[in-house]
């Protein structure tokens, strides 16, 4: 989500997006179709005309990725590449995207959305006595984060605990040359001591994830043992935990075991909200505060108005629209400094804090190609 932050700011100058399916097995197929799809970009951007852009210059960081074979070489099924004077990012994901090119002042980021958008995003805490890891999933990924401060396990989490609270002394039997042995017991065998310490080594993984999750609204998905689950769940400051969690040691499970777990627990949820959304829309149809037309979707998100806005995808609706005189005209083909208006609507709901679902044109409520339920 941080990513698409960055994408949904506004930016300075030609933004170049370029979506396309890539090979795994066929470096130099990709290769070769990356490079006809920058010099169609090449070409829009001079076409814009700005003033004192270099080309040459603003397509040199997709030159020199033409070049870079180990990054060919380590391809997944579609690339996507954002490229302006300020930002140069790649993606390469699990799913095949079809050729699209397009350079505006913004970028074109609504192919993504499925996979970044706060409707398929959550997080998997799995944590043991023995280590934690915290990641970041959606639909078809999962990353590990490296939170700062997050302990690594229970040990590191209460290294600075006095060590007279950790250790008890007293005189055994005596030894030989007459001197009494030293006895040393662990701190903490009751049971009462063990949860007490465990408590506290959760409470810091708790407080080490405060920076992460605080303007976040996923679900987080927790996987241990089950009798360190309710423990954990004692600690637990951010609002969105799931209930239900992934039971098991998570020490002995993959990155894809516990997505695929937790995907099995989060699906169901993001059905359920997407379905909401969609009655909630159809019980506000006629009354001012919804709208299938483009234009006043458009003139609502820039206006912060969009609560939830439903877009069909793999539809695209080329044209301009000019912020000063908040005029909207529509292109049967993209032109160049035209831009897809679907994607402009989903940024601006995004950047004013609405919800977007990039669903088939039958799920978007009165098959439109958009549709949008208003804050007011």
């Amino acid at each position: 989500m941080d990513d698409l932050k960055r994408l949904v700011e506004g930016k300075e100058g030609p933004c170049v997006s370029i979506f396309m399916p890539a090979h795994r097995t066929d470096a130099e197929q990709s290769r070769i179709r990356f490079k006809n799809l920058c010099g169609k970009a090449e070409k829009m951007v001079a076409a814009m005309e700005t003033d004192d852009l270099d080309v040459d210059e603003a397509m040199k960081p997709a030159r020199r990725l033409l070049e870079d074979q180990d990054f060919w070489q380590h391809q997944s099924d579609g690339l996507a590449l954002f490229m302006s004077d300020q930002v140069f990012e790649t993606y390469r994901l699990p799913i095949t995207f079809e050729e699209v090119v397009v350079v505006t002042g913004r970028f074109h980021i609504k192919p993504l959305l499925p996979f970044v958008s706060s409707d398929t995003r959550f997080y998997i805490l799995a944590a043991s006595q023995s280590r934690v890891r915290l990641f970041r999933g959606t639909r078809q990924t999962i990353r590990e984060m490296e939170p700062e401060g997050m302990p690594k396990n229970l040990s590191e989490a209460l290294k600075y605990d006095d060590p007279e609270k950790q250790l008890q002394f007293h005189t055994g039997t005596g030894g030989s040359g007459g001197k009494r042995s030293a006895v040393f017991h662990g701190h903490g065998l009751g049971a009462d001591d063990a949860k007490d310490r465990i408590l506290r080594y959760f409470r810091e993984i708790d407080r080490s994830l405060s920076p992460v999750m605080r303007n976040e609204n996923s679900p987080l998905v927790l996987a241990g043992v089950d009798y360190l689950l309710p423990i954990y769940q004692e600690t637990n400051s951010y609002p969105h935990l799931l209930e239900q969690c992934i039971s098991g040691n998570p020490d002995e499970m993959g990155e894809k075991e516990l997505h695929d777990k937790a995907w099995d627990l989060i699906e169901p949820l993001i059905k359920k909200a997407q379905t909401d959304a969609a009655a909630r829309y159809h019980d506000f149809v006629g009354t001012g505060k919804t709208s299938k037309d483009l234009k006043d979707i458009i003139a609502a998100a820039v206006g912060g108005r969009v609560a939830v806005l439903f877009v069909a995808k793999g539809v695209q609706q080329w044209g301009r629209f000019d912020p000063e005189r908040g005029t909207v005209e529509f292109h049967r083909v993209p032109e160049p400094g035209a831009e897809d208006l679907l994607n402009l609507a989903a940024v601006q709901t995004l950047r004013k804090g609405g919800e977007v679902y990039v669903v088939g044109q039958e799920k978007v409520p009165e098959n439109a190609a958009a549709t949008a339920l208003f804050r007011y």
